[in-house]
């Protein structure tokens, strides 16, 4: 068995090459990792390189040693169960995406090897559509968006996972319009109600206001007030309390803000279009210190109605749910760059599917993919 490196474990911080994760390989473990295979070196290490054997090298049978065989990876669109149909779905999307570049860009992780870890995956895909879709033949267009996929890691198997990913940009990038394409989904037959959304504790009182720790002493909670202060409570200046000036926010549709009016905008519109939205923040894990900034993985869940007009038309009174995570890198006390993720063209077919389709929600290849 190999034997523990001395070296730290790898943090994007320092911007690793993909190179540097090849050539550590087999030189010792800088982290216990109780089960693993021997090539890996630690738990970024790992994440990294079974992506990229599997989606670039298309060693697809991997999937056989690195999910479990009762493995439940959940998107928007629906839950995949067991280890086989995460085969079949990966094999469909390399088909339609032969030369998918998955580059990583971060990995913020937590745990250890006897709890299991925790990762939180931030990618930047670029691909050809050279295969065929759901939505026709191949375009030959060249995609790039952004996906963050989050694990549960027991002994070198994923055990449940959680993927979201940029999928306006891939289909307008496709040449389609996913209103249009939106229209055309089919939703589960099932009939169903819903009830009122927990945002506020009980009936006609007010949310709670948090009070945000010092980012230095718990990152994590500080990221966690904000969000919650700033979604549920509607304390929007949260953004001007708690972030730069010249901060930059990465968003669905390709967009990139800048500054306070641009998030303010995201945060007030979103809030316009689902008058109820509510958010629970689902897991954290966090790495860093306060030299080199703290960086945080927040996965949440939002639920809303859609009874305000926006980006997504007129209201259609429908009831949606998106899985959401973002990444926040703070410095000085203040967030200084994010990313938050999620599928908008999932929430396009929540609002405009048509019902009545099959029984089941699993995602089709394009909603599951990396």
């Amino acid at each position: 068995m190999a034997g523990r490196s001395t070296l730290p474990v790898f943090d994007f911080a320092d911007r690793p090459d993909y190179s540097d994760f090849v050539l550590a390989a087999h030189t010792g473990r800088r982290q216990p990792l109780a089960g693993f295979d021997e090539d890996y070196t630690d738990i970024v290490d790992y994440i990294v390189r079974c992506t990229h054997k599997i989606w670039e090298e298309k060693a697809i049978g991997l999937i056989y040693t690195h999910y479990a065989h009762n493995s439940i990876v959940h998107t928007t669109s629906g839950i995949i169960y067991g280890r086989e149909t995460v085969v079949r779905n990966t094999a469909q999307n390399i088909a339609m995406w032969g030369d998918l570049r998955a580059y990583a860009d971060d990995v913020i992780w937590s745990g250890d090897d006897q709890q299991g870890f925790y990762t939180s995956h931030r990618h930047s895909n670029t691909a050809t559509q050279s295969g065929y879709t759901e939505f026709g033949p191949p375009t030959g267009r060249k995609i790039a968006y952004w996906g963050i996929a989050d694990c549960f890691i027991v002994q070198n198997r994923i055990v449940e996972e959680w993927l979201t990913h940029d999928g306006i940009t891939v289909i307008r990038q496709m040449g389609y319009d996913p209103v249009a394409l939106a229209k055309r989904a089919l939703l589960p037959a099932t009939p169903h109600t819903h009830g009122e959304l927990d945002r506020l504790p009980t009936g006609q009182q007010y949310p709670e206001f948090l009070a945000v720790p010092a980012a230095g002493d718990d990152p994590q909670g500080f990221i966690r007030a904000i969000l919650l202060n700033m979604w549920n409570a509607r304390l929007v200046n949260m953004v001007r309390d708690h972030y730069a000036p010249n901060h930059v926010a990465f968003v669905p549709d390709s967009r990139k803000l800048f500054g306070y009016g641009d998030y303010e905008n995201f945060v007030i519109t979103l809030m316009a279009a689902f008058p109820d939205l509510a958010i629970t923040v689902d897991h954290q894990s966090v790495v860093g210190d306060a030299d080199r900034g703290f960086r945080v993985a927040t996965r949440c869940t939002f639920q809303g109605t859609h009874e305000g007009y926006g980006p997504y038309g007129a209201p259609t009174g429908r009831r949606i749910y998106l899985i959401v995570i973002s990444h926040h890198i703070i410095r000085d006390g203040k967030v200084v760059q994010e990313w938050t993720v999620f599928d908008e063209f999932a929430l396009l077919k929540q609002l405009y599917g048509l019902p009545g389709g099959r029984g089941d929600a699993e995602p089709t290849p394009s909603d599951a993919g990396l």
